[in-house]
């Protein structure tokens, strides 16, 4: 069996183009943070593992330090700075060499209200247009608009902006799913019916290009960006998908990068990441110790356990042939095989372990004395799986492996 057996069936008529903001939303996670010389060693892995553009913060002297860094590099990727709807925003952009902006405003009457309750949406909307222009004719920017709230934003109102902001120079706008509650349905209705809206917008704007940017509120993140990409499918030319290494971010994080990617990847055959996946594992390591995030074990594709084998029946499977409980080889993501010994370990592990490090192999009355062992252990209280150095210190003990053996 091979990859082509079960992955590259789906096609999709428009060009995914991954758009990280790690280093922007991504480090406003609480307790995160990124020094300059580790963002850019982390746009460099972006870079390596298939991104095509990432965002920046740049407002702190730190920040600063870190877009110079970055821009040094001269990574295959673009560089954007994110900014608020303020023209010393763009100026500060311009002053560390961006040659692309994402601007951030809210398109929903209830941030509307609870920002700004004095200005009409009139007034609102003029300062949006006027930055825009500023950035996109006077400063000669590629300008993206996010539209934040998006997914709770009065359609008529939000049109009208994403039109007003195409007339002003923006070339994309992005979706901005801010609290997580937008809908991959089909037959969801606008605001919060993503592929709805991702149809809309190409339908009663002139924008040039569409942009999806999920958080993951309800767990939803991944799912809502997939369903932005095949939404956009014949109907847009290309679609960008904001995501964040990891999903870290604000509250409950963003769509992970190393998901959206491996999905385009395997099953909608996007050749532009082949070669590239085997480094997102160490992307990943690289992140967590950066920032200080604790990467979960059981985390998809990057996890250490990603792909550890404990119980007797998925053990015994995998032993005899690794598919039977794994989707795709963990060298393809850069990851490794774990074969554990815990509780509910079964004889073939144990007797695999036991070759595996006394280079012979045991005979059965050997495997059941250290299955013994190994289950007198759990019923003590023994939770946690056996590292490898507890598990030959049990074999020392009963003679299978010399004392010497360390």
């Amino acid at each position: 069996m091979d990859l082509q057996d079960f992955y590259f069936k789906l096609l999709l008529k428009t060009e995914p183009i991954i758009d990280d903001t790690t280093l922007r939303d991504g480090i406003q996670m609480p307790g995160l943070a990124a020094g300059p010389k580790d963002s850019a060693k982390i746009a460099q892995f972006l870079s390596e593992i298939g991104v095509e553009r990432i965002e920046l913060f740049h407002y702190q002297e730190p920040d600063k330090k870190a877009a110079k860094l970055i821009g040094d590099l001269h990574l295959n990727l673009r560089v954007a700075g994110w900014c608020r709807a303020l023209k010393e925003d763009i100026d500060s952009a311009m002053a560390c060499g961006f040659k692309e902006v994402g601007i951030s405003h809210p398109v929903s009457d209830l941030h509307f209200k609870a920002k700004w309750p004095e200005k009409t949406k009139e007034q609102i909307l003029a300062n949006v247009v006027d930055v825009v222009e500023y950035a996109a004719k006077t400063c000669g920017l590629r300008t993206f608009v996010h539209g934040e709230d998006s997914t709770r934003a009065d359609w008529n109102f939000e049109k009208r902006l994403i039109n007003a902001v195409a007339d002003a120079g923006a070339e994309c706008y992005r979706i901005c799913d801010t609290v997580g509650i937008g809908l991959s349905d089909l037959a969801a209705p606008l605001p919060n019916g993503v592929p709805a809206k991702v149809v809309a917008i190409k339908k009663e704007t002139k924008i040039g290009a569409i942009e999806i940017h999920a958080h993951d509120d309800f767990g939803n993140a991944v799912e809502n960006t997939m369903a932005a990409i095949r939404a956009a499918s014949g109907v847009w030319d290309k679609v960008y998908a904001s995501t964040t290494y990891l999903g870290i971010g604000e509250r409950a994080g963003n769509a992970e990068t190393e998901k959206v990617l491996l999905n385009l990847y395997l099953h909608y055959g996007i050749k532009k990441f082949e070669g590239k996946t085997q480094k997102l594992k160490q992307t990943a390591d690289y992140i967590g110790k950066a920032t200080g995030y604790v990467v979960p074990p059981n985390k998809a594709i990057v996890g250490d356990y990603g792909f550890a084998h404990e119980s007797g029946i998925h053990t015994h499977g995998v032993l005899n042939d690794p598919w039977t409980y794994e989707p795709y080889p963990p060298e393809l993501v850069g990851n490794t095989r774990r074969l554990t010994i815990g509780k509910q370990s079964g004889k073939g592990i144990i007797k695999h372990k036991i070759t595996e490090l006394a280079g012979n192999t045991p005979d059965d009355q050997t495997v059941a004395i250290v299955v013994e062992r190994v289950k007198d252990m759990y019923a003590n209280g023994r939770r946690a799986s056996l590292k490898e150095e507890e598990f030959k210190k049990i074999l020392r003990i009963l003679k299978i492996l010399p004392e010497n053996n360390h």
